[in-house]
């Protein structure tokens, strides 16, 4: 039913935004795409077809992920597949039949602009967003 096309993005928290730009940006040559107010705290990367998203850890999104990336608390806020592009609720009908739990779907930018996706977790805990390719 579902066919990975590729990633899209990953969401990284961070406490050291600068030292993170500067790293991605001067060492690894992604360039910024988009960044969003301070208080909301997210600056995405272009990498190649994907994209890189640094979360400040005490902004609005970065809050939701829980404390600074420790030994105990998470670095890696989410990543997110781009999918063969299939109908939302054929999607969420194969879901459900998977014994998985679904929300909704909702329009989120990533790597090839503003589109719709949905949140879902693996058996150990993390966050997979799935995102049709358009």
């Amino acid at each position: 039913m579902l066919e990975v096309l590729a990633i899209d993005h990953i969401v990284l928290r961070t406490t050291k935004l600068k030292e993170m730009i500067d790293f991605y940006t001067n060492v690894l040559s992604c360039t910024i795409e988009r960044e969003t107010p301070v208080e909301t705290g997210l600056t995405q990367l272009r990498a190649g077809s994907a994209l890189i998203d640094l979360v400040v850890v005490n902004s609005r999104l970065g809050a939701v992920g829980g404390g600074p990336p420790s030994k105990t608390e998470r670095n890696v806020d989410h990543f997110c597949l781009q999918i063969r592009s299939v109908p939302e609720q054929d999607i969420i009908n194969f879901l459900q039949k998977s014994g998985i739990d679904v929300g909704e779907f909702e329009s989120r930018y990533g790597a090839q602009g503003e589109g719709n996706s949905i949140y879902i977790q693996d058996p150990e805990g993390n966050s997979v967003e799935l995102r049709c390719r358009t």
